[in-house]
């Protein structure tokens, strides 16, 4: 994924809403974290009213340190509800699972982040290109020089909101089970975790490529590497 925007010394401001009321251990308040959270990512999920009912929307997304920038067809539903109203995106990435004694005490290791606020329509021509410049290098460093940028005609059918990166509740769980040290560790049940790595896999060419046609180096650079 792209480098993390680096905040060193930074925090998060603590709202109403990003309060860590539960688990209040796994909750930080570290800029550096959130940056680096969804810097590992490019998939978020947007939970918004539409229509008197919450939907929630999974979507690719890109940050630049400031700003979330989220995108689809303009005829979407999310985006045409989300500009002026409050929105919660979510990001999520798993760890392992966390496998103790009892199936009480199971978990999973994680890092994850709920980004809050009314998110803004981004009409500004230049804008709009840097933000789906951001949102294609979050996915894929290196193709936004090598593929066809858009025509005005896509541009027009394509709607981009921007999401201040402003109030953010960040949540990392990492470790052990918690019952090493209770009653349960005498049932000499094994217990531990059981990590979950995803990777990037070998080019698969679009069958109507001609026989000549090969991967540009930014992709199969990433073969075999994390994919979070």
């Amino acid at each position: 994924m792209t480098a993390p925007i680096s905040h060193p010394g930074r925090t998060l401001t603590e709202t109403d809403r990003t309060r860590h009321r539960r688990l209040r251990e796994q909750g930080s308040l570290d800029r550096a974290a959130l940056d680096a959270i969804l810097a590992a990512g490019f998939v978020c999920h947007l939970g918004v009213t539409v229509d008197g009912s919450v939907r929630v929307f999974p979507t690719v997304y890109g940050a630049d340190g400031t700003t979330l920038y989220l995108h689809g067809s303009v005829a979407s539903r999310s985006l045409v509800a989300a500009p002026e109203a409050d929105v919660c995106v979510t990001v999520t990435h798993v760890d392992g699972l966390v496998l103790a004694r009892s199936v009480f005490e199971h978990g999973v290791n994680y890092r994850s982040a709920m980004i809050y606020g009314v998110p803004r329509l981004v009409t500004d021509p230049d804008e709009k290109l840097a933000g789906l410049r951001c949102l294609t290098e979050q996915s894929a460093p290196g193709q936004w020089d090598y593929a066809r940028r858009p025509n005005r005609k896509e541009l027009a059918a394509t709607a981009l909101l921007a999401l201040p990166l402003d109030e953010a509740s960040v949540k990392i769980r990492t470790g052990a089970p918690d019952d090493g040290d209770g009653p349960d560790a005498a049932l000499g049940l094994w217990a531990g975790v059981l990590p979950l790595r995803s990777h990037w896999g070998t080019p698969q060419p679009d069958p109507a490529l001609g026989p000549d046609a090969a991967p540009p180096a930014h992709i199969t650079a990433r073969a075999g590497t994390p994919a979070s």
